[in-house]
């Protein structure tokens, strides 16, 4: 079998580079423009904004070091799946090189765990946004914002894949330059540079004057990791989005180069600015949230409403990124036999329109549960789905040992990215999350999410042996019947 043939499996459906339009059909409507904004927007989300509070205030500045170990997981997977995404680019992304390298079982398994992560991230994210909108505009109630925020970027997805780029570039785009304005605007404050400022500018000392660095000592880091960790899912989505690009090898080498400075400036840069504006142990973190304690504490008017923007524009770029992500895997799984066959269909403008529904649906019943069964049902929906995130990048380390093998054996000239240290670093990050798992079943506030998570895990598992071993049955029954 020839490299080209091999590698088709593997996930590049049109067996060249990567450039122009793929044969599934999928239209090639990003720019680079919108790769760049969704690479760089990909890893900020709503819980960047509204959860760092909780982190803060649980592990003090050592929260720091939290979001530094996740960091340091998200680049290393990050890595490796770019390894794999630009030697063979496609929309379905892990799941489809986990169908190539560990088994048609992983890559069905491990696909719809993603897809149900995401339909359920919609129904949050709808709920997030119509609270904000709710309290603007109190006379329409909140579910009816929830559904109106849902069926108008399902109306922008089923445009085209370059209108959801275009939503996406400009939602990336605010939250990007309104993180940017506050590192710039925080650290001039910091140091009482400021003109105009509230704050007197206390330099580093907020770091350690109040308890110390480790106010409550190491166990907080690895607490502080389970409180951070969810805020980074999403960082993997460009690789998805580069299978509909000009030029998807570019795209990914780019995105996967740059993921080390958005983590560092994002996430590390603005939640320092929080520390060194703030005692750690300032009421108003946890109570205001610690981005608006610290636009408070410099004096801007109207912080609490500035961020309410920035936190419906990260909710809607949420929801926008979700709706198309689900989708590109429900077409993915659909184009290779393990779901429905009109989930591989595109309309004239290269739109999965079925994909998109059946996932949007599936939004809609779970905006629904939210709403009348709360507690139970949605209850259940939520923290069975919690711990997705990790099985994803687990599988990702697990998928890159085997294919790294696969394309040094048969492609060697498509490794234009590669794992540093391989295979030693994919080892000690397989290793690292095993390990965050292992600590949330020990965690009390977290067992009941992994344990659940892992019961739908095993389910779609077992579902996925069995159909491979049919497959493999009838495959055996044909040729014996052939021979």
């Amino acid at each position: 079998m020839s490299s080209t043939t091999t590698l088709q499996k593997a996930g590049d459906p049109t067996g060249n580079p990567g450039d122009g339009q793929s044969s599934d059909g999928l239209k090639a409507g990003l720019k680079n423009r919108h790769l760049s904004m969704i690479a760089i927007g990909g890893v900020i989300g709503a819980g960047l904004f509204v959860g760092s509070g909780g982190g803060i205030a649980k592990a003090g500045p050592a929260i720091l070091v939290s979001y530094a170990l996740v960091g340091a997981m998200v680049v290393f997977v990050m890595r490796m799946l770019g390894e794999m995404a630009a030697a063979s680019p496609n929309s379905g992304s892990f799941s489809a090189y986990a169908d190539r390298a560990l088994g048609r079982w992983a890559g069905f398994s491990i696909g719809w765990l993603y897809w149900f992560f995401w339909v359920v991230v919609l129904a949050v994210e709808a709920t997030a946004g119509a609270v904000i909108l709710e309290g603007w505009v109190p006379a329409v109630p909140q579910w009816a914002w929830a559904l109106i925020v849902m069926a108008v970027l399902t109306v922008t997805n089923l445009g085209s894949v370059a209108s959801y780029g275009e939503f996406e570039f400009w939602f990336a785009g605010i939250k990007v330059v309104a993180i940017g304005a506050f590192v710039v605007i925080g650290m001039l404050a910091v140091f009482g540079v400021l003109p105009g400022s509230d704050n007197p500018g206390a330099g580093f000392a907020h770091l350690t004057d109040a308890g110390g660095f480790m106010p409550n000592g190491w166990g907080s880091i690895l607490t502080g990791v389970l409180m951070v960790v969810f805020s980074f899912m999403g960082s993997e989505i460009v690789t998805l989005a580069a299978g509909e690009s000009e030029n998807p090898r570019r795209a990914v080498t780019k995105a996967t180069n740059s993921v080390i400075w958005r983590i560092g400036v994002f996430y590390l840069g603005s939640i320092f600015i929080v520390l060194t504006l703030l005692p750690w142990n300032d009421e108003s973190i946890v109570k205001k949230g610690s981005y608006v304690a610290a636009l408070d504490s410099i004096g801007i008017a109207h912080a609490g409403q500035i961020m309410n923007v920035i936190v419906l524009t990260a909710v809607l770029s949420c929801l926008n990124s979700g709706l198309y992500t689900a989708s590109r895997m429900a077409f993915s799984l659909g184009e290779r036999g393990d779901a429905p066959k009109a989930f591989a269909k595109v309309n004239k403008k290269g739109v999965p329109t079925a994909a998109i529904l059946g996932s949007v649906v599936f939004g809609f019943v779970a905006v629904y549960f939210n709403y009348a069964f709360k507690d139970t049902v949605f209850n259940f929906l939520l923290n069975s789905s919690g711990a997705i995130a990790l099985f994803v990048w687990l599988v990702i380390c697990l998928t890159q040992l085997r294919m790294r093998k696969i394309l040094v054996r048969e492609a060697p000239e498509k490794l234009t990215v590669k794992m540093w240290l391989f295979p030693y670093l994919t080892w000690a990050t397989a290793a690292m999350i095993s390990f965050v798992l292992a600590y949330m079943v020990y965690d009390k506030d977290n067992r009941e999410t992994v344990m659940l998570s892992l019961l739908v895990a095993a389910v779609v598992l077992v579902i996925g042996v069995v159909r491979d071993r049919r497959r493999k049955a009838v495959a055996a029954s044909a040729a014996s019947v052939e021979a």
